[in-house]
């Protein structure tokens, strides 16, 4: 084992812990995992976030076979989509963030954007984040539709960084662990806010978020 390697094992255990303690995971909902120069590392099946052991983590093969721990979780092909579709994606965060499976429930915005824009660093920090419909858990077709979102998201010029599994919870990606919890942690308040406010705010101007496209780079 490398020491980058026991590094991002630990850094995987501390932030599921950090997310289980929160509340954005429950039980043995969620999943986190890594890109490795050699394949991926990734949270074991039915395992909980707020409890896991670094030695324990699956560590999988670029070509998807398990080499050590304990059994990869089984949306680890959904996982692998994500990495194949973003060369800048090093990781994934999965949960069943309590707002956010809320807001399915009740209806989103829209199937391109669940929520609309109603902060400027949701804006900033998330951009758009379509609703992918529902599929069973480890349905191996989740990763083709999240590929297929992707793609349509790319050609707009506002890459994604996120999606919304209908019923399920979102999926997460970023360039380090600590971007994607807190992508998610914006994702999950905004879609609070949103549910909480009646009536519902008016989303932000095309205007407004032009300025935060010019002053940040913003992705939407």
């Amino acid at each position: 084992m490398t020491h980058d390697t026991d590094r991002l094992r630990q850094e995987i255990c501390r932030v599921g812990r950090s997310l289980f303690e929160r509340g954005h995971v429950h039980a043995t909902a969620g999943n986190i995992s890594v890109r490795l120069d050699d394949g991926f590392l990734i949270t074991p099946t039915d395992a909980c976030l707020g409890f896991l052991d670094p030695d324990a983590l699956a560590h999988v093969d670029a070509q998807g076979r398990q080499t050590a721990g304990d059994r990869a979780s089984k949306t680890l092909a959904l996982h692998r989509a994500i990495y194949d579709a973003d060369a800048l994606a090093h990781c994934v965060i999965h949960t069943h963030s309590t707002h956010l499976v809320a807001l399915t429930l009740a209806g989103v915005w829209s199937p391109t954007d669940i929520v609309p824009p109603i902060t400027p660093y949701y804006v900033m920090k998330v951009g758009h984040v379509p609703l992918i419909a529902y599929h069973r858990p480890g349905d191996p077709a989740l990763g083709a539709r999240i590929g297929e979102a992707m793609a349509a998201a790319a050609a707009r010029g506002a890459p994604i960084r996120a999606v919304m599994l209908d019923r399920l919870g979102p999926n997460v990606w970023h360039e380090s662990l600590a971007a994607a919890m807190a992508t998610l942690e914006e994702l999950e308040e905004t879609a609070r806010l949103w549910l909480l406010t009646n009536p519902k705010p008016a989303p932000l101007t095309e205007a407004q978020i032009d300025e935060l496209r010019s002053a940040f780079g913003a992705r939407w």
